[in-house]
């Protein structure tokens, strides 16, 4: 394995110095430092998100918060941080996107019914920048969306997730409109934890194994340094029946076709690697230096859809009649006897004939059993964030950071053709990348005032970020967008499924803002909690923006709570929904065909045509109320939330492309536009309401000599559309902003402990949803996961479990043969992969 740098960007020597940070010999100070059990666990039952005062419990904030303990994550199988998460955080919703372009690549993940880029993504409280990929299929809720990865933060580096389960962009600025996810790092200084982990579905394929590692070391007199690793490959699955168009090829006599012609299953993924560095020491003065910051890297492949060499416009045939290309520039057609009507029995003297025929050319030549592309990309993740904090003499405390995180992925497209170019046509192709810079510089002061008559003194928080997002979209190689000689002759130019970028549609495209907050909380009176923020940002591309917060917490009882919130909030257009363009290919359910469906931008001249504009920030008005209670040994909490979006930033409907607008389109450097069918673009077309419940309960109890965690956790979410514009938004995105995400979800979850063992067990369940590709509404899922662990000798501890242990599937697609031969939903709220056994292996050494 080789560790990739940036080639569109000279970060080398910061990556560098984050990652020697892994391999520095233990030369720091090894003095002990005074961090008991007791003050680790006080640690966990409190939280810092969505509050600029001292850390408080949970169940004491104003704001329903979740709190995921690293073991959480640990008693599971995956590396896949985001499935993970899925699991123990109902209104989570993620997929597998098997054929979904680049969200194959970056997956996109739902919180609370919204889209990806309405969670803000924190680390140790500091913004995480954005991911490369526009997720530009996604079943109508992610689609368009550009949010941030998680999956470059290894599980073994986390000491907790806390999710913020309210609007807080009033807080926190851009993007906190579902909510606020903060992953704080392993801040231990002392001991070290190794595990090796090994799993496979029962169906035999989809191997997954890793190996991963925490070290905690003393670093100087009075700090910390934490290093995380985790190395892993994951093998490919399939779960595809037989595409019916496939079977005929193979009836009638074609040697060359797959079985199945078309993969549907989770990509393959090699060579991921996640690195994680926390670290922290005092400087003199009582202030405190810290710096954290992540380095990851993988290598994606996945399935596309299968081109038949009897129907594949552009590629094969024209108009049901063979597509030859005449390749001797005489002026004269020498190859009309090869245009015959497409289809029948397979006649391997035709193909012959053809490849002896100098002067003409067909892709039955190179794929006489048509192809299916492979496509995914390397994908490549840093971010480091370094900062000061501490208190001036006057009782003010300060923390002042900067921060830089980049995200990077090369496309790759392999057994294809640029068709235009005939016989020279490559069948790798290098689209281009899609890159992703943030920098953010934070100064943030806080100071108690003593109010009279309160209970606490009053916290009074303020602060400036200053925030720069890039977007770059560099070129790809001349044959991945080249209109090459045959072009004229009805041959798709670029490569197929995914056309490069060409040097026309690359370019930098940056913005910048700058941000004002305060906060003011305190405790009214012992049992009365009010906290008031403000927050005024102005962006260099459309203006200002100013947005607010109250949030009360009341105590009635030792046993009961009621608390509530109101804000309102805002999300910026990302300069990459701006600015960027796509071809995708997808399956039409009218016509049974293939289409290229191409993005541009809003102000492109031709979306202008269809109602296109500027972009506008979305906004949005969040209210939550809820309850805090205890009935006898059993603890809950009960939030109720509505949140109003206006504005909501989208992909329009697809709108058919005249001859003129192809010709527009392909002077603007959307060099493929000769093969689009459709095309869309971003739009502010549409108001959206989204309401729910979420409730938690847990119960601690001993059975037997053993201690035993019980825990209920119960979302339900309905997203309304409530105004539109049907010129640009038509039924069926109505209908996936709608049905697009399961309804309600729960898990009940029991960890017994007793002696050297641990049982676990966890049910959920998954409400139907709809899915846009392929029309059908999939009904309720129920998944059983259970786990035995046992640890030996103090330091070892090995683990057998199965998630989906009863091998459940989803309802399956009535039209799978068919259609693309999808035996299930790829949206599917559970997977589609069937059980999946697993056995870790862990070594901690304190």
């Amino acid at each position: 394995m080789k560790i990739r740098f940036f080639k569109n960007h000279n970060l080398s020597v910061g990556i560098a110095m984050a990652l020697s940070l892994f391999v520095t010999p233990m030369v720091f100070a090894q003095d002990d430092i005074d961090e008991s059990e007791e003050g680790n666990a006080a640690a966990e039952e409190v939280v810092v998100t969505g509050t600029r005062r001292a850390a408080r419990s949970a169940t004491e904030s104003a704001v329903p918060i979740d709190v995921v303990s690293g073991d959480e994550f640990i008693n599971q199988a995956g590396t896949d941080l985001s499935s993970l998460i899925r699991n123990v955080v109902p209104s989570y919703n993620v997929n597998t996107q098997p054929i979904s372009d680049a969200a194959t690549i970056v997956r996109p993940a739902n919180l609370r019914g919204l889209a990806p880029d309405h969670t803000l993504v924190l680390v140790n409280n500091k913004r995480r920048h954005r991911a490369a990929v526009i997720y530009w299929l996604g079943n109508g809720v992610a689609d368009g969306a550009q949010g941030p990865d998680i999956a470059p933060i290894p599980s073994i580096a986390l000491k907790q997730l806390e999710v913020l389960r309210d609007g807080s962009a009033a807080q926190y600025g851009s993007d906190a409109i579902a909510g606020v996810m903060n992953f704080i790092y392993n801040d231990s200084s002392e001991g070290s934890t190794y595990e090796v982990k090994y799993g496979q579905f029962f169906e035999g394929d989809g191997t997954a194994s890793s190996v991963a590692g925490n070290i905690g070391l003393p670093f100087t007199d009075s700090g910390f340094m934490n290093l995380s690793f985790e190395y892993g490959n994951t093998d490919d699955t399939n779960r595809s029946v037989q595409r019916d168009d496939a079977q005929a090829l193979i009836d009638n006599g074609n040697p060359f076709v797959a079985t199945p012609a078309q993969i549907w299953g989770q990509p393959k993924i090699d060579d991921d690697l996640k690195l994680v560095f926390n670290m922290g020491a005092e400087v003199g003065g009582g202030n405190e230096f810290y710096a954290f910051g992540n380095y990851a890297q993988k290598d994606v492949d996945g399935g596309f859809y299968f081109r038949n060499p009897d129907t594949r416009s552009g590629v094969f045939a024209a108009d049901g009649i063979r597509l030859i290309g005449d390749t001797n520039d005489n002026g004269i057609d020498d190859c009309a006897q090869y245009r015959i009507a497409a289809g029948g029995t397979y006649d391997q003297s035709y193909v012959d004939a053809l490849s002896a025929d100098d002067n003409c050319f067909s892709f039955l030549e190179v794929f006489p059993g048509g192809f299916t592309p492979r496509f995914g990309g390397e994908a490549v993740d840093f971010s480091t964030t370094f900062g000061l904090k501490g208190e001036f003499d006057n009782g003010v405390l300060w923390d002042v950071s900067a921060a830089v995180g980049i995200s990077d992925v090369d496309f790759l497209i392999r057994n294809t053709v640029n068709a235009s170019l005939g016989p020279a046509s490559p069948t790798v192709f290098d689209p281009g990348d899609y890159t992703q810079l943030d920098k953010n510089f934070n100064a943030d002061f806080s100071y108690p005032i003593e109010v009279s008559g309160f209970y606490s003194p009053l916290n009074v928080a303020a602060g400036v970020e200053w925030r720069s997002e890039t977007f770059e979209i560099t070129a790809g190689d001349q044959a991945s967008f080249e209109i090459g000689p045959l072009a004229a002759q009805g041959f798709s130019s670029a490569s197929n499924g995914f056309p490069g970028f060409s040097a026309l549609t690359a370019g930098k495209f940056e913005r910048s803002n700058i941000a004002l907050y305060t906060d003011w909380e305190a405790d009214i009176t012992e049992d009365f909690l009010l906290g008031v923020a403000l927050r005024w940002e102005d962006f260099e591309d459309f203006g200002t923006t100013t947005n607010y917060k109250v949030a009360a917490h009341y105590r009635f009882t030792d046993d009961f709570a009621l608390r509530s919130t109101f804000s309102t909030g805002f999300r910026a257009p990302t300069p990459g929904q701006s600015n960027a363009f796509n071809v995708s290919t997808e399956f039409d359910l009218v016509t049974n065909e293939l289409v290229n469906n191409g993005t541009i931008p809003s102000i492109n001249p031709v979306a202008q045509l269809r109602g296109g504009q500027p972009l506008d920030p979305e906004e949005s008005e969040n209210f939550t109320f809820g309850a805090v209670f205890s009935l006898g040994p059993v603890d809950f909490t009960v939030d109720y939330f509505k949140i109003d979006l206006e504005d909501r930033i989208t992909l329009s409907q697809n709108f058919s492309l005249t001859p003129e607008e192809v010709d527009d389109l392909i002077a603007s450097g959307v060099t493929s536009a000769g093969n689009l069918r459709n095309f869309r673009f971003f739009t502010n077309a549409f108001d959206t309401e989204t309401t729910g419940v979420d409730v938690v309960a847990t119960y601690k109890t001993e059975i037997g000599n053993g201690n035993t965690d019980f825990s209920l956790i119960y979302n339900n979410t309905e997203t309304k559309v409530t105004k539109f514009d049907p010129l640009v938004v038509d039924p069926t995105r109505i209908r996936e902003l709608q049905e697009g995400l399961p309804e309600t979800r729960w898990n009940l979850q029991a960890n017994h402990m007793v002696g050297d063992w641990r049982f676990l067990g966890r049910y959920s369940y998954y409400d139907n949803f709809f899915d846009s590709e392929d029309g059908n509404v999939y009904g309720d899922e129920y998944i059983l996961d259970a786990e035995v662990a046992y640890s030996f000798k103090e330091k070892y501890t090995i683990t057998i479990g199965a998630q989906n242990l009863l091998d459940e599937y989803p309802d399956k697609n009535p039209a799978a043969a068919a259609g693309v031969g999808n035996q299930y939903s790829q949206f599917s709220p559970s997977g589609f992969g069937g059980g999946f056994y697993y056995v870790k292996l862990r070594y901690d050494l304190f």
